[in-house]
């Protein structure tokens, strides 16, 4: 089967074979035990004599400091030395951070791993971090190692959550990355301004208030009737239909809007006409978070764990967050949105580290539940969630004491089907962008939309539409 590739010119460049020389996988190979007979004197000295080998400098390619702090806070052996420098031994540790905006981390990351094969082994890339929304871009051609490489089994991933296997499966079948998260979301809602235009803050009274779209809209309305915004912006609840959608993004390379997202268009149109909603973009500070605090009067965000912990402010007091005040509950329909998989670059010199870094942040029981318990995390193992959910004494102190755990794991076991492609990011972002002219009324929807497909194949002129 044919290989996805990052760009045009990174194409040209694996079909003349450039990359077939580069090494590092069977260093890893060969730092395990060759025998089942081998014996554990054997095997140490083995792992040893490999990690004796192995560069000294490790590169790690990143988007935020997330999974930074993760391996700074959680990995045994971790020194800090600066935001982007630490060591582990006498490794040093180099993060290399380029912001996901407008494509600038995958530009980056582009750019140097053209540059893989020939650069100096203090330069290499050893590992680098991908969303769901790219990841197969990288996971399906050779600049990524098949975790085997790096003597990773099944059984080190059993108690794994399939669907974040799927997502950096290559074409071949080859698992290429690992997560230490789920990312199954749930609407999450101010518990005030629930009390104050619903009369309750149960989640399972909040939820008979948004239980399905039809619903949604009608208390949307009746959200903007007290004075409050139902969504900051039509991109929160934009995860939920991307989920759900009905066909993938670009089929045949060709780009396709789903009937899921012409009922967002649709949906958002009439809420933003009837006040309901507000048009920050994305992200954009401060405008979209507004509602993370009281004076804001904005009634919900949709999102998963990760946006719960990291993006609410809880660190700021004079937030909703830091005062417990959001509750979860299901929401219109399930879904699940972003994810951070680390992949093994082809050519690292580092591959037991990278490997021992895999297994300890992304399967390790103990850290796993520490990350949960300290940072709130849905983290990517069944048995410790399960035992977690069912936890008297867990509670998430962002949702006023509430343990949510059960429906994170609940979502987590529903996700099936992933309809992903390479062009996702750019799709969303394009999109989204395009759109708010037509909610806004200063474009009729058929110019709105031929902005959006003339700006995906602006960035990838091999698309047609």
């Amino acid at each position: 089967m044919k290989k996805r590739t990052l760009s045009i010119l990174l194409s040209a460049i694996l079909a003349m074979g450039v990359l077939a020389g580069c090494g590092g996988g069977s260093t890893a190979s060969n730092a395990e035990p060759a025998k089942e007979e081998a014996t554990e004197e054997a095997t140490e000295e083995a792992t040893e004599e490999a990690a004796s080998e192995e560069g000294k400098v490790l590169n790690i390619y990143v988007w935020n400091e997330e999974f930074r702090d993760r391996v700074v806070e959680y990995y045994p052996g971790y020194e800090k030395t600066d935001d982007t420098h630490g060591k582990i031994g006498d490794v040093e540790v180099v993060w290399n951070v380029t912001p996901n905006q407008d494509n600038a981390y995958q530009n980056h990351l582009d750019e140097n791993l053209l540059k893989q094969a020939d650069a100096a082994a203090d330069d290499k890339i050893d590992m680098f971090l991908v969303e769901a929304d790219y990841a197969i871009k990288y996971v399906d051609t050779e600049y990524t190692l098949p975790l085997s490489d790096l003597g990773i089994t099944d059984a080190d991933l059993s108690k794994q959550f399939q669907y974040t296997k799927d997502t950096v499966t290559d074409s071949n079948g080859q698992l290429k990355g690992i997560s230490w998260q789920g990312c199954p979301g749930v609407l999450i809602y101010n518990r005030e301004a629930a009390k104050e235009i619903f009369g309750t803050d149960d989640p399972d009274a909040v939820q008979e208030k948004v239980k399905d779209w039809d619903t949604f809209i009608a208390s949307a309305k009746e959200v903007a009737s007290k004075g409050y915004k139902m969504c900051a912006s039509p991109d929160d609840y934009y995860r939920v239909f991307d989920f759900n959608k009905e066909n993938k993004n670009v089929e045949d390379g060709k780009i396709v809007i789903s009937p899921a997202f012409e009922k967002w268009i649709s949906i958002s149109k009439e809420l933003y006409d009837a006040g309901a909603i507000g048009m920050a973009n994305l992200w954009a500070e401060p405008d979209w978070s507004q509602g993370f605090y009281p004076d804001g009067k904005v009634f919900c965000y949709f999102g998963p764990a990760w946006l719960i912990d990291f993006c609410m402010k809880a660190e700021d007091e004079t937030s909703i967050a830091a005062k417990g005040g959001w509750g979860a509950t299901e929401g219109p329909q399930g879904f699940a949105w972003g994810g951070t998989w680390l992949c093994a670059a082809q050519g690292t010199d580092n591959p037991s580290l990278v490997k021992d870094i895999m297994l300890k942040i992304c399967t390790d029981d103990e850290i796993m539940k520490k990350i949960t318990v300290e940072k709130n995390d849905f983290v990517n193992n069944k048995p410790v969630m399960e035992e977690m959910a069912a936890d008297e004494n867990y509670h998430s102190a962002v949702l006023g004491g509430q343990n949510p755990l059960g429906m994170f794991l609940a979502g987590a076991e529903n996700i099936s089907e992933l309809k992903i492609t390479a062009y996702d990011q750019t799709f969303t972002e394009t999109i989204q962008a395009a759109m708010k002219d037509y909610f806004q009324g200063n474009l009729p929807l058929d110019k709105a939309l031929d902005n959006f497909y003339k700006g995906v194949v602006e960035k990838h002129p091999e698309l047609t539409y």
